[in-house]
């Protein structure tokens, strides 16, 4: 076993850093945004050291060998078998969310998710001119769960799309194989297509759940199902902007083609670079990585429930706590949170205020400081 060290800090002031750049300046503690503040796998970098060396930076092509490894460790890690064309590369996943809803449907028809939701959920459908409709999740004694009577209700004949996202972010749910047979039903008695977003899938972390890709449900969920993966949340990566859409249905792989085309770039070949190293050789670091975010978020766990004014449900899966802030502030408890020195994702972002997301990707003794920084505060 291989000896990673994610206790120790990494200074990123003054690396262009969208996590860190935001409280420039200023002593708050950055649990914003999902970037974790550990290193890559050393394979990763190793790879990028010797893509750099090469010194020729010039338009890529997605390397056969890279699709194929793609769908090696589909298959390995999900029983779910896809072929090397079902491929699509995309730099960056909000791209796949918003080519999705420009894909399915036409101008004014609907566009249904789940909401709390990572706010380019919310966003894509406006982009697309398509109608955004929000079903609420609801909270049961420790974890959230789909309300499918509220979305049978919500349904018009203009809903043409769901935007799923599993696991859940923000609500750090793993859908079991049940939930989701019920909402492929639920899509196919109504004909609905599926975009469903499946970034954090690597990172279950209770040992008793296991991933479900919502395409691998069956032939019908394969057949109207786009679904949303990259390696950028698991290993670390998310700068180097690689992503992809595994779409089983031609004419619906060739709409989101032609959504596509001539608006969404090329993914940079050092994506590429690291996507290859990180799928190759990054699961000893990962396996580490998973051990250790256990901990922190047990930490988390712990002390959010021992504090009076917050809550939360257990995480299954991510490295994001969401919290419930409703009786310190019913719209804004980050703003309050960012006064005593800690920086938080915003409930209203993700459709649901009173709320605020931490992300706990980084060293345990920023986490400790900045759960200390929480306590003083409601205290």
């Amino acid at each position: 076993m291989h000896d990673f060290d994610f206790d120790r800090p990494v200074d990123r002031h003054a690396t262009a850093s969208l996590k860190w750049e935001k409280y420039g300046g200023r002593d708050i503690i950055p649990l914003w945004v999902a970037d974790m503040d550990f290193r890559s796998p050393p394979a990763v970098i190793r790879a990028l050291e010797r893509r750099i060396k090469h010194g020729i930076f010039g338009y890529g092509a997605a390397p056969k060998a890279l699709t194929e490894l793609v769908c090696e460790v589909l298959a390995r890690r999900y029983s779910w078998q896809v072929e090397p064309d079902h491929l699509v590369w995309l730099p960056g996943l909000v791209c796949g969310l918003n080519v999705a809803c420009r894909s399915v449907g036409a101008e004014h028809d609907e566009v249904m998710t789940l909401v709390p939701i990572y706010p380019p959920f919310l966003t894509a459908p406006k982009n697309s001119c398509r109608e955004l409709v929000t079903v609420p999740l609801v909270a049961e004694s420790d974890k959230w769960i789909i309300d499918f009577d509220e979305l049978e209700k919500s349904i018009t004949p203009k809903t043409r799309l769901l935007l799923f996202c599993n696991p859940h972010n923000p609500a750090g749910r793993v859908y079991s194989r049940q939930e989701l047979l019920m909402l492929v039903s639920f899509c196919v008695r109504h004909d609905i297509i599926i975009c469903s977003d499946e970034i954090h899938c690597d990172l279950i972390l209770d040992a008793d759940k296991t991933h479900v890709p919502t395409a691998s449900i069956g032939r019908e969920a394969a057949d109207r199902t786009i679904t949303l993966m990259a390696p950028s949340k698991t290993f670390n990566i998310p700068g180097l902007g690689c992503s992809f859409a595994v779409i089983g249905n031609r004419q619906l792989r060739n709409k989101f083609l032609q959504a596509m085309s001539g608006i969404v770039p090329e993914v940079n070949i050092l994506g590429f670079t690291a996507a290859e190293a990180a799928y190759r050789e990054g699961w000893d670091w990962l396996a580490a990585l998973l051990e250790y975010l256990r901990g922190n978020s047990l930490l988390v766990e712990k002390e959010i429930g021992s504090l009076t004014g917050l809550s939360m449900k257990h995480v299954e899966a991510t490295y994001l706590a969401w919290i419930d802030g409703r009786r310190i502030d019913g719209n804004f408890p980050g703003r309050f949170f960012e006064k005593f020195g800690v920086g938080l994702s915003e409930g209203t972002e993700f459709g649901f205020p009173g709320f605020v997301r931490l992300n706990f990707g980084c060293h345990r003794s920023l986490l400790q400081e900045a759960l200390q920084r929480m306590r003083k505060a409601v205290e």
